[in-house]
């Protein structure tokens, strides 16, 4: 897939970063040595970990070269790898595992979350925020849109929901706070809807079309876009985007 776009993705930087910052008002934790920002993407989320905890040593993973480099930039003292999420191992157990809008694109998160609690310290914390988006009209209409195309069908893995989050979280010997929140984005036009998808859900679907493919899909996707999202009396469009939130303490 071609590399991520840190300036596209950072559009709508304050939106972004919004519920990372509701995660970590809600990791109640002092004593914290070692934080990992897991999908560090392009470091907004690790800088809120170093406000947080200034003398801890934080370090952002990620597996983007145009992420890393505009988080290196932005954050010279924090350490960033460039790794798969799945393949990452600490050298020592971590007080603190924090993973906002990046665990959405991995499988098998029954093995996934145990395996990240097992590199925690007792007491220590896993931190998750994933959009919880598949059923809204803007990832509804990419699917319908590829179908209706017969292009390939790109539509990241289902999230197992709550219960099953929970009881994962559970079974793997962690205390556990699970909710979900709709945020309702302000946007000036349909466009802005693609723009703010074009840097993350939206990739996938356009990774494998040619020039005249992509304008072919994004035609026809602003097309539905416009029956789907009603304009409110000021011009503005309202995007609901729901967001699922999961903090587990490794229990003693």
């Amino acid at each position: 897939m071609i590399d991520w776009n840190p300036s596209l993705y950072l559009q709508y930087g304050a939106e972004r970063t919004r519920p990372a910052v509701e995660l970590l008002s809600r990791i109640s934790l002092d004593d914290v040595t070692d934080v990992v920002d897991l999908g560090c993407g392009p470091g907004n989320s690790t800088a809120l970990l170093r406000q947080r905890w200034p003398s801890a040593h934080i370090t952002g993973v990620d597996n983007s070269p145009a992420m890393l480099a505009e988080a290196r930039a932005a954050l010279p003292e924090c350490r960033f790898i460039e790794a798969d999420i799945r393949h990452f191992r600490p050298a020592h157990a971590l007080s603190i595992i924090y993973a906002n809008a990046s665990l959405q694109w991995i499988g098998d998160h029954y093995d996934l979350l145990p395996h990240l609690v097992s590199l925690l310290k007792i007491n220590g914390v896993l931190a998750i925020q994933m959009p919880d988006n598949a059923l809204e009209p803007t990832h509804v209409l990419m699917r319908e849109v590829a179908f209706e195309q017969d292009y390939p069908d790109r539509r990241r893995p289902a999230l197992p929901g709550v219960h099953a989050y929970y009881d994962i979280l559970a079974d793997a010997g962690c205390d556990v706070d699970i909710w979900r929140t709709t945020y309702y984005h302000q946007m000036s036009s349909h466009q802005a809807i693609i723009d703010w998808v074009s840097a993350t859900g939206l990739r996938p679907w356009l990774q494998d079309l040619n020039e005249s493919e992509q304008k072919q899909y994004l035609h026809r996707y602003h097309q539905l876009l416009q029956e789907q999202y009603p304009l409110q009396e000021n011009g503005q469009i309202l995007l609901a985007f729901p967001r699922l939130f999961i903090v587990a303490r490794r229990a003693p």
